[in-house]
């Protein structure tokens, strides 16, 4: 993070939704396949969501899987890369310092009721300076509130800094449904499992097994929203059954793959 005052690595952006003073107001975009930005901040935080298509987001510290029905919360000046996975309906909405108070303290995956997809619709209608008694005020009122009320879940996953790490999980993030272990990949990636064991452990929290689960299951929910069905998104990622793979989604986000509505619930991590 660069706050005012410090000469940021990375190009922090201005764009007129961030200039005017307004609690909030929205971008829209459309994205292609492929297309996405670099590594880039924002002077004011960022609810980010897509009406239609995935977003690939990622920090410094994790990479995020955004399907439609989500939303990332990126704070003010996180550095971050969005990466767009088949066509894209970004819609998003930019919040000053005050507003920005009704979201999370960091990054987080917001669930997008119904409610509040239409209202982020409908404020990425209005002009950047919205009349604050008309239409504009009464939709930027109700979206903090949902904001403030919106579930959160866990799709983010630690990303290490080690490069024999990054190694393992660049090859794990290309073919999800790898089932070797840390045995198998220390001659790949040039170390012992006990080295990468617990270099895992240190950089992300995770043991090797709840990371790859944590991944497998981020890598799921986008297949999900593009379509697939639990079975074939579970023998994507590499889960034997479709009844282990709802089982461990189902502890995850407190609901079945199929189904809509899920609840997130308390994750153990490690």
């Amino acid at each position: 993070m660069s706050p005012p005052g410090q000469i940021p690595s990375h190009p922090v952006l201005n764009l007129p939704q961030e200039a005017v003073d307004r609690p909030l107001a929205g971008f829209r975009r459309d994205y292609a396949d492929g297309e996405g930005a670099a590594r880039h901040a924002h002077r004011r935080a960022q609810l980010i969501y897509a009406s239609h298509g995935v977003m690939r987001i990622a920090t410094d510290a994790a990479a995020f899987v955004v399907p439609p029905g989500r939303a990332l919360w990126v704070p003010a000046y996180l550095p971050h890369a969005v990466a767009m996975q088949g066509r894209v309906a970004m819609r998003a909405l930019f919040l000053r310092e005050d507003a920005a108070r009704a979201g999370p303290a960091g990054v987080t995956v917001l669930v997008v009721s119904s409610l509040l997809r239409e209202l982020i619709l409908a404020a990425c209608d209005e002009p950047p300076d919205w009349d604050p008694h008309g239409r504009g005020g009464h939709l930027a009122a109700l979206i903090l509130d949902e904001i403030a009320r919106a579930d959160r879940l866990p799709l983010g996953v630690p990303q290490p800094r080690d490069p024999r790490l990054l190694r393992l999980v660049a090859a794990l993030q290309a073919r999800p449904d790898s089932d070797l272990t840390l045995e198998g990949w220390a001659v790949t990636v040039g170390a012992s499992a006990r080295t990468l064991t617990r270099r895992f452990r240190a950089e992300t929290g995770m043991s090797f097994g709840a990371w790859r689960q944590h991944w497998r299951l981020a890598e799921a929910s986008a297949l999900l929203a593009q379509g697939a069905t639990p079975a074939r998104a579970a023998a994507a990622v590499g889960y034997a059954s479709a009844s282990a793979f709802g089982a461990a989604f189902r502890t995850a986000f407190g609901g079945t793959p199929g189904g809509k509505g899920a609840r997130p619930v308390p994750v153990k991590i490690g």
